[in-house]
């Protein structure tokens, strides 16, 4: 069974990894999909699929409104109300207020996330109300139970 621990410590070992679109090297580069996978391919075992080729706008084409990231999420993560997300799990957010998801992070305490951004090197962050605004779906990690109690957030 994975814990929460294990997948928050294998994400927090992605800080400091420079931002590169569509990436999933740890240390050399990644995306927020990349941590994901890093993060999936350290505490899982090998991906379950490949994403295909996708660039930074991919999502946002006029009359595009796939919510490709939801889907294959829903393929291989657990889908939980937002407001059960905790720490180890991952949450999609929609950029623009009525765009598609198209940013994941994973959660990393009560009001923090751990996540790879244009510009920006993998990072644990605060989320605050802009972000809370934003969150379209929240996964859980496979063999990840509910009430994991092997987990206590730091105050």
């Amino acid at each position: 069974m994975t814990r929460r621990m294990e997948i928050v410590t294998a994400a927090r070992s992605w800080i400091g990894t420079p931002y590169r679109h569509q990436a999933s090297v740890k240390g050399a580069g990644c995306d927020c999909l990349g941590l994901l996978r890093g993060v999936w391919r350290e505490v899982i075992g090998p991906e379950p699929e490949t994403p295909p080729p996708y660039t930074a706008d991919w999502a946002e084409a006029p009359g595009s409104c796939k919510e490709t990231m939801a889907e294959a999420a829903r393929r291989h993560l657990q889908e939980i109300p937002i407001e059960t997300a905790g720490a180890g799990d991952a949450l999609l957010f929609r950029m623009r207020r009525h765009g598609p998801a198209k940013h994941i992070a994973i959660l990393s305490g009560p009001d923090r996330m751990i996540h790879a951004w244009s510009g920006h090197a993998v990072t644990e962050t605060h989320i605050g109300r802009w972000w809370w605004s934003r969150a379209a779906s929240a996964f859980r990690f496979p063999g990840v139970e509910a009430e994991d109690r092997s987990f206590r957030f730091e105050d």
